[in-house]
């Protein structure tokens, strides 16, 4: 019976538009869903751990990415309990904008919810398509050391890879690569690992220090910075339509989807940002790898591991902007897109090759101009991750469910919901602040 209703549930949402029947087909199984949510979790930007532990120090660092872990996992727990809720009763939402529309209305899921998931999910495009071209610059200076190619156009390279890569039809076709992306996420977080040991241990280890920023105002607006970027490492921001890729009955699946993907997560983020902050202490830099090159090119690790662990972090990142394009197609392919006729149609495929190779092409050309990963980590999850992801879900869960005032749920989420609003207003003062900053240094398509 429940399966059944399930099943007409599922039918009718993907009667709904293009987007859904098209880009959010549910077909997957737990395992997609893992797979799915690691590649959206587990991505290069955990690299970027140990320059944020630089602001906060051993403790304030453990500490910061424990809090983050136990809250994160819980907030999708609660998105993923709402979602199960609502499809019991015959609306199984397979977007955020959907479920914040019947939950706190059509301007707050039109305007609000909307606008931070789609400044989420393309600021996590613009991030990955510079990381690449950031990795695929480092392998190059490796190789020809004194070579004269800029950043910008590694960045373009990668640009027009994931130009093909986006053309991937929807969101379960990706459960293959998402299984990929789980194992290189797990071996370079290795690699990552191992080379910061490697490192530290070496001859030419460079000295280490700990110490925080002496000017009180830095010191306070870098762990505001440092817990944006945390935020963003850990974010996901679209958990409805990762569970939307699930086939009926869908209870309990994210779930289970959850825990494989905290396995991977606590085992990558961990080991980490711990052995990059203990190699390189407050000169880590916003990716850790770029640690392992000196300035005159030489490498602190054996140069084939070097190489080997940029290409798997480069072959990841493909596989994270894609995944992260899936709101964006579904945007578009519902405006575009003609749900009476063939996926594959001429009148379907036509649209969707030009506006998927558009909003790919604006993403490289932003992450050309504007060529600072940390700073835009930090922006993304100062103004998108950390309300998405750590406020919201508590919002709609005491909504949806009304916990008795009186119980410990009601004011364990209504803590965490007001604690990280000012977190994530003071994160985003910082964010700026240091875009400000760098701004005094750097300039638009710099070569760094």
């Amino acid at each position: 019976m429940a399966s059944n209703m399930d099943g007409n549930q599922t039918h009718a949402a993907s009667q709904l538009d293009a987007g859904a029947l098209f880009v959010l087909k549910s077909k997957g199984s737990w395992f997609h869903c893992g797979y799915h949510l690691t590649t959206s979790i587990v991505a290069p930007a955990l690299l970027s751990l140990p320059f944020a532990m630089g602001f906060l120090g051993w403790g304030s660092g453990v500490l910061c990415l424990l809090v983050a872990a136990v809250v994160t996992f819980y907030s999708y727990n609660l998105l993923s309990l709402v979602l199960e809720h609502h499809a019991m009763l015959g609306r199984r939402h397979l977007r955020f904008r959907d479920m914040a529309n019947d939950i706190l209305g059509p301007g707050w899921g039109r305007f609000y919810i909307a606008s931070l998931q789609f400044t989420v999910c393309f600021g996590a495009v613009i991030g990955s398509t510079l990381l690449g071209g950031q990795s695929m610059k480092s392998l190059y200076l490796v190789e020809k050391p004194g070579g004269t190619m800029r950043l910008y156009e590694f960045v373009i390279i990668f640009g027009v890879l994931m130009l093909v890569l986006a053309q991937v039809p929807s969101f379960h076709s990706l459960r293959h690569i998402n299984l990929v992306s789980l194992l290189l996420c797990l071996a370079y977080s290795a690699c990552a690992t191992a080379g910061s040991i490697h490192a530290g241990h070496s001859a030419d280890a460079p000295p280490r220090d700990y110490s925080l920023p002496s000017k009180t105002a830095d010191r306070v607006f870098g762990a505001f910075n440092a817990i944006s970027i945390m935020a963003t490492t850990y974010g996901n921001g679209i958990i409805p339509e990762i569970q939307a890729t699930a086939a009926p009955p869908v209870t309990g699946k994210m779930f289970k989807g959850l825990c494989l993907c905290y396995a991977v997560v606590v085992s990558t983020f961990f080991s980490v940002a711990i052995s990059g902050y203990w190699a390189f202490g407050n000169q880590s830099q916003s990716v850790i790898l770029s640690n392992f090159v000196r300035k005159d090119g030489s490498t602190l690790v054996p140069r084939w591991f070097f190489i080997m662990t940029n290409v798997f972090a480069i072959v990841q990142l493909a596989a994270v902007a894609v995944v992260y394009l899936q709101p964006t197609n579904e945007v578009l392919e519902t405006l575009i897109s003609d749900p009476t006729k063939s996926q594959y149609s001429a009148r379907n495929v036509v649209p969707r090759f030009i506006s998927r190779s558009l909003a790919m092409a604006i993403a490289t050309l932003i992450a050309t101009m504007i060529p600072f990963f940390g700073d835009i980590n930090a922006v993304v999850g100062a103004f998108g991750f950390l309300p998405l992801d750590f406020v919201v879900p508590a919002v709609f869960y005491n909504l949806t469910f009304t916990p008795s005032r009186r119980g410990v749920i009601f004011w364990l989420n209504s803590t965490i919901a007001i604690v990280f609003s000012l977190l994530s207003a003071l994160g985003s003062v910082a964010a700026v602040r240091q875009i400000v900053l760098d701004s005094k240094t750097y300039k638009l398509f710099a070569n760094l």
